[in-house]
């Protein structure tokens, strides 16, 4: 079973469109979603949370249509700040949301105020960038959902909490079996924990493949500018030139390149790498 299926969904807006979009968020693995900003990322969880509605295409969860008002019981979602009203303290603000999901954990909660090390008494307001990332990744998980959803959960954040929140949802999807659905553009974060990749850009799926897939299908390809010839320039999905070097990005058997090992340099691209040498590739069109 898969814990999101979208089935081409498109969203038309006055100056922004999401286009036949059809991919799958299995159930039990982490799942990064990847694309430059803009690319309708947040557009598309919208639809997923029921917040919007697509022109055209379904949504299920769970194998459900997404508008069961029950699903919303098995989804926590991690949005990039705190949405609750900033005078509150924890304990107030545990109060008003523990009895909207009736699976709240009590234990749970506390367990992750103390590992989280949040302070119960102090106003949101004055919570840092870091506190604030904990205190809503607190609220999500305390209701044990089986899938948690995450818009830009480690945008600002400091690199020692971002290490802390990664390693966090290694030990939530293997100790606890939950899914999640991690939509970011900083793609270092999810070449340490994800699975499986979907990358869109410009309202369009790119691709959706594993992590696997992508280590042994892309490559860097580096030498030196007059090598950049038009037949070399046709297999690669993007490149940079200067007056001396060029790098491009390669899918496919890295094998082609035996034997020339003398005139090019072959490196395994980064999620960074993907991203940026594809929508290249694109502007330049």
């Amino acid at each position: 079973m898969n814990a999101i299926e979208l089935n081409h969904i498109s969203k038309k807006y006055k100056e922004f469109q999401v286009e036949d979009v059809s991919f799958t968020v299995p159930k039990g693995y982490i799942t990064g979603f990847i694309g430059p900003n803009g690319s309708g990322k947040s557009t598309i969880i919208r639809m997923i949370l029921d917040a919007v509605r697509p022109d055209e295409g379904d949504i299920r969860i769970f194998n459900e249509p997404n508008h069961k008002a029950h699903l919303r019981e098995k989804i926590g979602f991690v949005y990039d700040t705190l949405h609750i009203y900033e005078d509150f303290n924890l304990k107030k603000a545990k109060a008003f949301i523990s009895e909207v999901y009736p699976s709240w954990d009590d234990d749970l909660y506390q367990k992750y105020v103390d590992r989280f090390e949040l302070p119960e008494r102090k106003k949101l307001k004055k919570f840092s960038k870091g506190m604030k990332m904990k205190a809503s990744l607190l609220f999500a998980l305390s209701h044990r959902p089986e899938l948690i959803i995450m818009d830009e959960p480690t945008a600002g954040l400091d690199p020692i909490f971002r290490r802390e929140l990664l390693d966090e949802l290694q030990n939530l999807m293997i100790n606890e079996n939950q899914s999640i659905f991690f939509s970011t553009h900083i793609t270092q974060d999810l070449d340490q924990i994800a699975d499986h990749i979907v990358f869109i850009y410009k309202g369009r799926l790119q691709f959706q493949k594993t992590i696997d897939e992508i280590r042994s299908k892309f490559f860097l390809v580096k030498g030196q500018t007059n090598q950049l010839d038009a037949d070399l320039k046709k297999i690669l999905k993007g490149y940079k030139k200067t007056s001396q070097n060029f790098t491009g990005l390669y899918e496919g058997d890295p094998s082609i390149f035996e034997g020339l090992e003398d005139e090019f340099i072959i490196e395994q691209a980064t999620l960074e790498d993907i991203m940026y040498y594809t929508t290249r590739r694109e502007r330049a069109k």
